[in-house]
């Protein structure tokens, strides 16, 4: 495969690596204080899941999410941290990417109806899968370093 600048592997690395960065962005701008004490973005997805237009998500929200509110925003904010860690570094990157989509994928069927969401979510998983096929923690990873996933 001929590239400018990089080899393929590498430039698989580089958009693993952009990913990370992606999730860890996400992170750093949830205000944690708010997140953890009046469970204020669990209390944001409760409204758009209450105002869903697919029962399944209302549903699925009720059961899964309403529940718990605090342990849910812990799941979230520490989820992506986690993703965007584990794919900066690569470690456990298929485990990572796999990861990485189901939330997208959770956060593109909540956001349905939010166009910018959306875009956001569909290059997210779109990078994911790239990642995975390429297997793109075969260069500049810790699970190339440790001879995992070879």
């Amino acid at each position: 495969m001929r590239t400018i600048w990089l080899s393929g592997p590498e430039w698989l690395a580089v958009l693993r690596i952009g990913l990370g960065l992606w999730w860890l962005e996400s992170w750093r701008h949830k205000d944690k204080k708010s997140w953890f004490r009046s469970g204020s973005g669990i209390a944001w997805a409760k409204g758009v899941a209450d105002e869903h237009r697919w029962t399944f998500v209302r549903r699925g929200f009720d059961t899964v999410v309403t529940p718990r509110p605090m342990a849910m925003a812990y799941v979230v904010v520490y989820a992506e941290l986690a993703l965007g860690l584990g794919l900066i570094l690569g470690l456990l990157t298929p485990i990572a990417l796999i990861g990485g989509l189901l939330l997208n994928l959770m956060y593109f069927l909540l956001m349905i109806h939010d166009w910018a969401e959306q875009g956001q979510n569909s290059m997210m998983m779109l990078i994911s899968l790239v990642g995975l096929a390429g297997m793109s923690w075969q260069t500049w990873s810790l699970d190339e370093a440790w001879g995992l996933f070879l």
